[in-house]
């Protein structure tokens, strides 16, 4: 059963937690970079692709959610999800002042992520600092969004 959690126009739509799997990306410098690096961190998972009008729109949020957590609880993780150079893909971030990691997956690109399909970009999942799936979105997020489900889940 999928519940729907409610923070103004925005939904994230929350289902009983799942263990994520370790997944593996791997980042614009071509090093691995592992889910269970960010253990004991809520880690945002946001699937975008530069031709993406909605996903371009939410970078500075989740940029400014990013510098705001990445020391103490929460970081997020860009997934470029296309077929680009990586170094068209950084310079592209860099022209949003973006400093949260940007990865790609490993082999050809398909709907079927670690942690679901994709039904659109751009599309966020959130795992707990355990390690599990607890949530997904397609569509855009903000940062008061993600500050308020986090709150929230937190305190369960």
């Amino acid at each position: 059963m999928l519940l729907r959690y409610v923070v103004g126009l925005f939904a994230l739509c929350v289902a009983l937690p799942v263990m994520a799997m370790d997944a593996e990306f791997v980042d614009l410098s071509g090093k691995k970079v592992k889910l269970s690096d960010y253990r004991g961190k809520w880690v945002v998972v946001n699937y975008w692709a530069t031709w993406c009008p909605p996903c371009v729109k939410e970078i500075p949020e989740l940029a400014t959610f990013h510098e705001a957590h990445r020391n103490k609880d929460a970081v997020v993780l860009g997934v470029n999800h296309q077929d680009n150079d990586p170094d068209e893909v950084k310079k592209f971030m860099d022209g949003y002042l973006a400093t949260y990691p940007i990865l790609r997956t490993e082999g050809s690109l398909s709907n079927r992520t670690p942690f679901g399909t994709l039904k659109g970009l751009p599309t966020t999942f959130m795992i707990t600092p355990d390690g599990e799936l607890i949530a997904a979105r397609t569509g855009i997020v903000d940062q008061a969004t993600l500050e308020k489900f986090i709150k929230d889940n937190s305190q369960k």
